[in-house]
């Protein structure tokens, strides 16, 4: 009965040595995991800044839209007021080629404006294409976050379980 102890003991010992090991590696595993994590957090606070950038982006975008709209109101209320002067004042020839000369420059400029706009504009909807798809990241990290939080939630709870049982 002794030697059978003395071997179920030795067994036992070699077994919790195994367990040991085990729970070293385990927790070695963990301690990466939580590095991951780290990184992760960091990574998604980098999406974070990323995403505010694109959000001050497009608020300079709608101003700078903002102020070539008013920009380009007036040189539309200065070429009106262009073409009443210029039926106002038909007696002066040279006048009027002044006035159309000055149209012509004011439209190139309200062209030019125009052209602006939409460049903004594309501008603006790639800004937010480029929020949508970093939310989309952003959600996608978070999710692979809880699973690996929950997979090491569980690994540890095995170990725990392991553990006590042994």
């Amino acid at each position: 009965d002794r030697d059978t102890d003395k071997k179920r003991i030795e067994e036992l010992l070699e077994e919790n040595m195994v367990l040991e090991i085990a729970q070293k590696q385990s927790m070695n595993e963990s301690a990466h995991l939580g590095w991951e994590l780290e990184q992760l957090s960091k990574s998604t606070d980098l999406a974070d800044s990323e995403k505010s950038f694109v959000f001050e982006l497009n608020e300079c975008a709608s101003s700078r839209i903002l102020k070539l709209e008013k920009d380009n109101q007036s040189l539309q209320n200065t070429i009106q007021e262009l073409r009443d002067a210029s039926l106002t004042s038909r007696e002066s020839s040279l006048k009027f080629v002044e006035l159309e000369k000055e149209n012509q420059q004011l439209s190139k400029k309200i062209e030019k404006l125009q052209n602006q706009i939409e460049k903004e504009k594309q501008s603006n909807q790639d800004l937010e294409t480029l929020s949508e798809e970093l939310i989309k990241d952003k959600e996608q990290l978070q999710v692979v976050m809880e699973t690996q939080k929950a997979d090491k939630d569980r690994q540890i709870k095995d170990l725990k379980q392991e553990n006590d049982h042994l």
